[in-house]
């Protein structure tokens, strides 16, 4: 959410920040709103004065004797009460439409961000490993032999639908290997909090880190109210919301892994064969909430924690800055990290680093108190993958497949798997 104070002393700049994101100059509506939301109240506080000094001197009026005097001051006061009434409801409409209107703009993007229409813009930043091209066609992780007894998609659609998948065996056995390893290097190594949070939030969460209003259609809502997180960026984010911090405390690093739930609303016929696009899958997630001085810093470091779970998995990947136009809602600057699949033969997203500045705070009214003293600050907030652990299963069946379609497995992942270093075709772990 934008500072108000800000677009004031900056419109054309505001604009023209915010045009690198598509939304179009919104300054004039928005200052016009404002003029008139503060209008409103100084009417008000100007009604309440003279109501305030006609309270004062209606008493001298009856001590007086002064009778025309009492009444037209007893019916100024009336007026004035059934005026600032009005004029305070007048306010607080003007206000909630403002309010509403600043929740419905993006973040603003840095200056270092490519500008571009869309992720055929990103511009790629570096390279990890040597895509592995097998000498002999390779295939996708659902057609393999190791993985056909322990990926079964057409059980799921019988319980839930498409967009589903039930995992059983060696494969899902892999699965949890993957995720226990990313919190151990992440706990262990990179010094985040491990932390086990709800799936099941208020609305009030959800328009914290943005998900609300804009992307209601994206996520699940039960019949009460809650709302299914899309990843745990939503609650590890929310855990400072209303808080007021020292800055001693910071920088807070968090992970989770959790279940994560999303519609999909706008992918229908986008990655339908396998499990690369899911409405329920688990992530790795990475929050950290910074000082305003330290944010861009932290970033570098989230994007190096994710980068090096890929380097110890033995994947290729290639890291990029997304442009303008492929940039989140709530993001100035993100990197996306893309493993290579050979089954695909191209890199797919597993990961994506936010910062998102004082954006996300000011919707949670998270701030922190400067050890030198002086005026409360909001943080910074950053999120990122560390990583999505089905896409991670994909890209390690992806990449260990051999010719008979047994799977090799990644040397730091034998100890997780009881010792064993591969799935047969038959799709025994040995």
């Amino acid at each position: 959410m934008h500072d108000i104070r800000m677009i004031r002393d900056n419109p054309d700049a505001f604009d023209a920040a915010i045009g690198r994101v598509g939304a179009g100059a919104v300054s004039a509506g928005i200052l016009a709103l404002d003029e008139a939301r503060r209008g409103a109240i100084g009417a008000s506080e100007a009604a309440q004065a003279a109501r305030n000094a006609a309270s004062k001197l209606v008493g001298k009026a009856k001590a007086d004797g002064d009778e025309a005097e009492f009444q037209r001051l007893r019916a100024l006061m009336g007026d004035k009460k059934e005026e600032i009434a009005r004029l305070e409801e007048e306010a607080r409409r003007l206000d909630t439409q403002l309010h509403d209107m600043l929740l419905g703009l993006p973040n603003l993007p840095l200056g270092d961000v490519p500008d571009g229409a869309d992720e055929d813009d990103n511009r790629e930043i570096r390279r990890w490993g040597e895509p592995k091209v097998p000498g002999f066609q390779p295939k996708e992780h659902f057609e393999l032999a190791a993985v056909q007894a322990g990926m079964d998609f057409a059980t799921a659609a019988k319980l839930s639908g498409s967009r589903f998948v039930v995992l059983r065996g060696a494969v899902a056995r892999l699965h949890r290997a993957l995720a226990q390893f990313m919190l151990d290097v992440h706990v262990n190594e990179n010094g985040l909090t491990e932390t086990i949070t709800p799936v099941l939030v208020r609305e009030e969460a959800m328009y914290g880190t943005n998900q609300l209003p804009k992307f209601a259609e994206d996520s699940y809502q039960t019949t009460n109210g809650w709302w299914l997180i899309p990843t745990s960026e939503v609650t590890l984010t929310n855990t400072v919301r209303e808080e007021m911090l020292d800055e001693a405390a910071l920088p807070i690093r968090m992970c989770a892994h959790s279940q994560c739930f999303r519609s999909e609303a706008g992918s229908a016929g986008k990655d339908t064969s396998g499990m690369l696009r899911q409405h329920q899958f688990e992530k790795v997630e990475m929050v950290s909430i910074t000082h305003p001085d330290r944010s861009l810093e932290e970033h570098d470091r989230m994007t190096r924690l994710a980068e090096d779970i890929l380097q110890r998995l033995g994947l290729a990947y290639r890291t990029v800055v997304l442009c303008t136009g492929d940039l989140g809602f709530g993001a100035r600057k993100t990197h996306d990290i893309e493993v290579w699949l050979p089954g695909q033969d191209t890199y797919r997203e597993i990961s994506s680093i936010s910062v998102c500045g004082d954006f996300q705070a000011r919707r949670m009214n998270a701030r922190f108190r400067p050890q030198g003293g002086g005026k409360p600050e909001y943080v910074h907030t950053l999120n990122g993958s560390g990583l999505a652990v089905g896409r991670c299963l994909i890209a390690v069946l992806e990449n260990g497949q051999q010719a008979d379609g047994s799977v090799d497995l990644p040397g730091v992942l034998h100890g997780y798997l009881g010792g064993n270093s591969r799935i047969g075709a038959d799709g025994v772990l040995s």
